[in-house]
């Protein structure tokens, strides 16, 4: 029997149960729904589910008694910009604490982690600092206000998440799909109100393209095995390009009247073509392979630490394409192997800017001549060159950083 032939508008009163011997129905008032267009939409969406080869047994066992999450649709259509300083993130997301419990955390999967990097070539430290980022070393997978069945909050999306609703479909179908292969079952799918989902947060179809079963038990277990989950984020870091055997970047020092174009974000130079400019790495030494290529990043401005980012800063982003976040995982990495606090303090008195001030900046340095193009709140190559010029033209610094401060001379 297959679910397409049912007419959800003319028994809105049943519903289907997975039982052991396989499908039946049951004519029991259905009163688990609290949105009976939803339970029609379900109906709606099972031909797509069918022509990517879900299966009515998966299809009705993972929907049965489901009804829509409105703290789904909150979170997704009330996501209000939130402006943080990246020494705000840093100091959370690389704390104290952070280090401390990842190396006890890391103790359990001690020799699994040894093995995942000889096998995928990925650093051990960088895994169990995605381990720690993504999910606390796995302690937010048990806290109910955080944790959400997925199939349940996908199909929200799909159903009712406007601007989400295609991202949905899409994960709702690749969730059915790993439900399909048996991994993991309806109530231990649980993840974030977007789908993430396990100990290093795997969206669904992140989960098909490289989850891994690392302990051989024939399943890929995020949920349950933090070896299968950091083996996984291994796998998809390294088919994503990770160098073996090299970092992710290094922190450096200026020398003074240093060129802050160099800073453009693309210009890429190899460590000894930037040491013959006169950087220096701020641990003091020399770098250990002087041909990689790098680029330079100043994320606090001339006054806060800067780096020299290599490839695999970039293939961390992969993970996360956020700057903030891969020098986060770069830097808990590198604390958790030994390593020291940033040599560079950051200069916490200066405020960044949200949105709207960053497209005031934008209007503004467009009204004085610096032009930056569209005004849209990104502030790219474009604006940050703008930035600049007009540094320059008052005297200051010319880093590009733009803050409230540089707002107010405008």
């Amino acid at each position: 029997m297959k679910f397409g032939k049912i007419n959800w508008h003319n028994v809105l009163n049943t519903f289907w149960a997975v039982g052991i011997s396989g499908l039946f129905l049951v004519t029991t008032p259905f009163s688990s729904f609290a949105d009976p267009g939803f339970d029609r939409w379900v109906n709606d969406f099972w031909p797509q589910a069918e022509r990517e080869g879900i299966r009515a047994a998966t299809y009705n066992r993972a929907f049965a008694g489901l009804e829509p999450d409105q703290s789904v649709l909150d979170a997704a259509n009330n996501q209000a910009e939130f402006t943080r300083a990246i020494w705000d993130y840093l100091d959370s997301a690389a704390s104290d604490w952070r280090v401390e419990t990842g190396l006890e955390s890391r103790k359990s999967v001690k020799k699994a982690l040894i093995d995942i990097e000889r096998k995928w070539g990925v650093n051990r430290h960088i895994l169990t600092a995605i381990w720690g980022l993504e999910s606390s070393y796995g302690q937010i997978l048990d806290n109910p206000k955080i944790v959400k069945g997925v199939i349940r909050s996908l199909a929200t999306l799909a159903y009712k998440g406007e601007n989400r609703a295609k991202f949905g479909r899409t994960q709702l179908i690749a969730a059915l799909k790993i439900l399909q292969t048996g991994d993991t079952t309806p109530d231990r799918m649980t993840g974030s109100w977007a789908g993430a989902m396990g100990h290093t947060q795997f969206i669904p179809t992140t989960y098909l393209a490289h989850a891994v079963d690392y302990t051989g038990d024939g399943r890929r277990d995020i949920w349950d095995s933090p070896e299968d989950a950091l083996a996984s984020a291994a796998n998809y870091l390294a088919e994503s390009g990770w160098e073996k055997g090299k970092t992710w970047g290094y922190e450096v020092v200026l020398p003074k009247g240093f060129d802050f174009a160099l800073a453009d974000g693309k210009t890429r130079r190899a460590l000894n073509e930037w040491t013959k400019l006169g950087i220096k790495r701020a641990s003091g030494g020399k770098f250990p392979r002087p041909t990689d290529p790098a680029r330079l990043f100043l994320p606090g401005g001339a006054d806060g630490p800067i780096f020299l980012l290599l490839k695999n800063f970039d293939v961390i982003k992969r993970y996360n394409n956020a700057d903030a976040y891969a020098l986060a995982i770069g830097h808990l990495a590198d604390r958790l192997n030994g390593g020291e606090k940033f040599k560079a303090t950051w200069p916490r008195h200066l405020k960044p800017l949200n949105k709207d001030q960053r497209k005031e900046l934008q209007a503004k340095l467009n009204n004085r001549g610096f032009n930056v193009g569209a005004v849209d709140g990104i502030l790219g190559p474009r604006s940050k060159a703008a930035v600049r010029k007009f540094q320059n033209s008052i005297g200051q610094t010319p880093d590009g950083f733009a803050t409230l401060e540089l707002l107010e001379k405008l």
